[in-house]
């Protein structure tokens, strides 16, 4: 049997994949050619994304329906876990608290997550998950690059690299998850595919955004 779903979450997926070279500071980092101080931005522009992502998938899960609210309620267990792991990331950066809260975020890194802000409080929530879904298979390959530059490269323990191993890693529940919220809107009539895919493609714009800026000013 055909499930349309899964089918239409890897189609916008696909779709919205990044294009070739449009992140460039991510293979830097691969190489190794990165500044470490390339890192400690990422580190400190993390510190307010998390955060911040958190709350809008809180804020998602209490205007969802019971499915939508499972998804967006795992989104942010694992950012509270992954705002753990980003603290011994931030340490092994060589960041201590008095430069982490003296950090000025720039404005072109932090329009991913005003923009997630901003579906929490006017997007519908089935619409969410489906843009969300297809956006978090670019950063979760990034992050799976970057874990493995760290150790090879910038020398970092393995527990300074969970933040990325986190984020890399493959998460089954949370793809049912957000296949089971995208069914039940798509058997009720309540997603709007081309709104998602409007949604899908402005997250990976100001994800591009993100790594775009952090290249220009570190």
């Amino acid at each position: 049997m055909t499930d349309t779903a899964r089918e239409l979450l890897e189609t916008t997926t696909r779709e919205c994949a990044p294009v070739p070279g449009s992140n460039p500071l991510v293979p830097l980092i691969a190489r190794g050619e990165a500044d470490r101080a390339v890192l400690a931005a990422l580190a400190l522009e993390q510190r307010w994304v998390i955060p911040a992502d958190r709350r809008a998938f809180q804020h998602l899960a209490e205007r969802s329906d019971p499915r939508a609210a499972a998804y967006f309620t795992a989104l942010a267990e694992g950012e509270a876990l992954a705002e753990e792991h980003l603290r011994t990331f931030t340490a092994a950066c060589g960041v201590d608290e008095a430069r982490a809260e003296a950090y000025q975020p720039l404005p072109g890194c932090q329009s991913y997550p005003a923009y997630v802000a901003w579906l929490a409080l006017n997007a519908e929530p089935p619409d969410v998950v489906l843009a969300l879904t297809a956006n978090f298979s670019a950063w979760g390959g990034y992050c799976a690059t970057i874990a493995k530059a760290l150790r090879t490269h910038y020398g970092f323990t393995e527990e300074a690299c969970a933040f990325f191993d986190f984020f890399a890693r493959p998460a089954p529940d949370l793809d049912d998850a957000g296949a089971n919220a995208v069914r039940a809107a798509l058997a009720e009539g309540r997603l709007d595919e081309n709104r998602a895919r409007v949604y899908a493609r402005l997250l990976q714009a100001y994800e591009a955004n993100f790594w775009a800026t952090l290249g220009q000013h570190t």
